[in-house]
Formats: C-alpha cells, structure tokens, sequence
C-alpha cells in the first residue's frame, strides 16, 4: 500500500512481554502496533521482553497492521541489545523514545542499519529540533508522547491541551513538511469515551495522521474520529465531478453548495477518497 494513503487511525501500544496481549493483537481492528518493550515492561521481564516478541512476529498472524517496535533508550542497560533484536524482528519501524535531535536517530541507525525509524516526541529539546528530527533520511513516523512532554513542561492538565499547543504544532509542521506520519499522544482516561472522542476530534483538526491508544476499548473511537466521515466523502466525490464537468467546458472553477471549487479542493478530495479507499482495504 501507498504509505502516504496508509492508515494509522488507531496505533496501540502492546506490551512486549504479554503473550496474551500479543495473540489478541492480531485480531483487533487497528491500523498499526507499537510493540513495546519500554514503558510497559518491567525491568524484571526487559529481556525475556524481547525474545517473547521476537517469537511472536516470526509467527505472523498480523496482517496488513503497522508493526512498530519501541525500543529503550540507547542511554539504558537494555537500549542497544533492544535495537540489535528489534533489527532482526519481522517488523516494519523501530521506533526511539525521547529522541532530542538527529544525532539520536544517527547513534540509533549504527546498530539498526537501513531500518525504517520512527521518533518519539516527548522533551522540550525535541519539540525545539523537530524540523532536524522529521528530515533524518530514515524516519518515517513521529509519535507524540504527551505524559513525557506534560511533564518535561511542567504543565497542569487541562481537556483543551493548551499548555502543549506549541509542542503538538512544531511536530505537525515539522511531520508535514517532510511528508512523514505524525500521530497523536494518548488519552490516559481509557474508560472515558466522550472525553477521547473529543481529543481524537481536536487532534484530527489539528492534521495528526491517527491517535496512539493505550487500550482496546478505545480503539473504535479512533477509528471512526480519523477515518473521513461519509458527508466528507459525498462530499469530495460531488466537488471532484462538478470540477471534471467545468473543465469540460473550458472553466477553471466550480461552485459546489454555493462554494468556489479549484484545483486545490479537487486534490484533497481525491486524497479523502483514496484514504476510504484505503480503510476499506485494511478492514476487508
């Protein structure tokens, strides 16, 4: 699949170290997985962790899923055998936590080699170098971490988000002038829909490419919050014909409810319908 019309509504993290958690994953109706082996595994398990999710990719079962491996920091005991392993696994990224410039990417490519690398944006120094980051020639994703962030800020929780505002728009510009995949934080209330809903919604306002999800419960809001609704599909297909039809008559413009249609709304209509294309794709 074209990456750039790929879905990634719904990224889950999954806990490296849960087989349990992995077989589940492979039926879940998610557009991509963060396999973990940072945050959600104990120190204890950190390097069964890595051979229990070794076995379980060699096995397979995860269809068209992103498959993603978070790796520890290359500053801890466990972050270079992690990236050795993670090199060898059946995945499609590996994806570095609290990357803070490209030299991170750089010291993390030496053991990886040619492997797709996606970032985690979680520090002030990261937001402040977001440009550098999103240009590494190896990165194809950033994923912001708005705990980490939050906290790196010292912010209060508020449900508007302002406080990060400058953070999430540095990453979205940086991600979208380099033609990368950005996805959103998690919402940490996993029990509260109506409260995810609404993130999902500001998010995808925003320009974020999906959310990252840290149960399964909220993977259906996702889903549906970043997938083109069926008014903007209705939508796109009247405004792409309306604009065919004026070319035919020798105009450059059309008018769609009341509305100038150009060359620019005909190309993101057309994105719109190749990302329901898409989506239907990967939920045959």
């Amino acid at each position: 699949m074209d990456p750039r019309i790929r879905p990634y509504r719904s990224v889950l993290y999954i806990p490296g170290s849960k087989l349990r958690a992995l077989e589940k994953a492979r039926s879940l109706p998610v557009d991509a997985i963060i396999f973990d082996l940072e945050d959600a595994v104990s120190a204890e398990e950190k390097v069964n962790a890595r051979q229990t999710l070794e076995e379980a990719l060699r096995a397979g079962g995860y269809g068209a899923r992103m498959k993603i491996v978070r790796i520890n920091g290359l500053d801890t005991v466990w972050g270079r055998a992690d990236a050795a392993a993670a090199a060898r696994m059946d995945c499609d990224a590996i994806l570095l936590p609290k990357v803070s410039s490209p030299e991170d990417l750089d010291a993390l490519a030496v053991v990886t080699g040619d492997k797709s690398l996606w970032a985690m944006m979680e520090t002030p120094r990261g937001m402040l170098n977001a440009a550098a980051i999103a240009a590494h020639p190896l990165l194809q994703g950033m994923v912001m971490g708005t705990n980490d962030l939050a906290k790196g800020l010292q912010t209060r929780f508020r449900p508007d988000r302002l406080p990060l505002m400058a953070g999430l728009g540095q990453c979205l510009l940086a991600a979208k002038a380099e033609g990368i995949i950005i996805v959103d934080g998690v919402y940490n209330a996993f029990k509260d829909a109506e409260g995810l809903e609404a993130e999902c919604t500001q998010g995808r306002d925003m320009g974020f490419d999906g959310k990252t999800l840290i149960h399964p419960a909220q993977v259906d809001v996702a889903n549906s919050a970043f997938a083109p609704s069926e008014d903007e599909i209705d939508l796109a297909r009247r405004q792409i014909a309306a604009f065919d039809a004026a070319e035919a008559e020798g105009k450059g413009v059309a008018v769609v409810d009341g509305k100038i249609v150009e060359n620019l709304h005909v190309a993101t209509a057309r994105e719109i319908l190749a990302k329901a294309d898409a989506i239907a794709a990967v939920s045959a």
